[in-house]
């Protein structure tokens, strides 16, 4: 299989860049130590009675939110990558973009397992898996209707 130099900088490169940022996001960087130094005063800030209760909580569902949103781009981008220069969707591509987002997801908690101020979490892997699935599916919503909309130009073209 021969890959091109465009087709590598324009559909894999940011697969790769994006798997780093997610592999940074996995080290003390972005534990909940740290994210909570940013949350914590932001949340004081715009309701200053909050509870440190409410804090946690909010917390913990933005960081679950960036794990669903982390993964969504990730599948997405596979999928573009998949799909590069395509005249027709594959189901194979979609679930094959699930599957690597979901291997990553899993080798990403493993990572985190040898982190001090992070966890390995077997529940975060299902929330990543949750995420490409959403992210998939976005993705196979914007290509099929850009795929679409070339057809009915080539179409009006063709007609005239």
């Amino acid at each position: 299989m021969k890959i091109h130099v465009r087709t590598l900088v324009l559909y894999w490169m940011p697969v790769i860049a994006w798997m780093s940022v997610i592999f940074l996001a996995s080290t003390d960087l972005m534990s909940a130590q740290h994210t909570s130094r940013f949350i914590g005063p932001f949340l004081r800030w715009i309701a200053p009675q909050i509870s440190p209760e409410m804090i946690q909580q909010v917390q913990f569902a933005v960081r679950k939110a960036a794990h669903v949103t982390e993964y969504a781009i990730l599948a997405a981008l596979l999928m573009h990558a998949f799909s590069a220069g395509a005249r027709a969707l594959r189901w194979r591509d979609a679930l094959l973009a699930v599957f690597l987002a979901g291997a990553f997801a899993a080798g990403d908690e493993y990572h985190q397992s040898f982190i001090a101020s992070r966890t390995g979490a077997a529940g975060d892997v299902l929330i990543d898996i949750t995420g490409a699935m959403l992210g998939a599916l976005i993705c196979w919503g914007l290509i099929d209707w850009r795929l679409r909309r070339q057809r009915r130009a080539a179409d009006r073209v063709h007609a005239t």
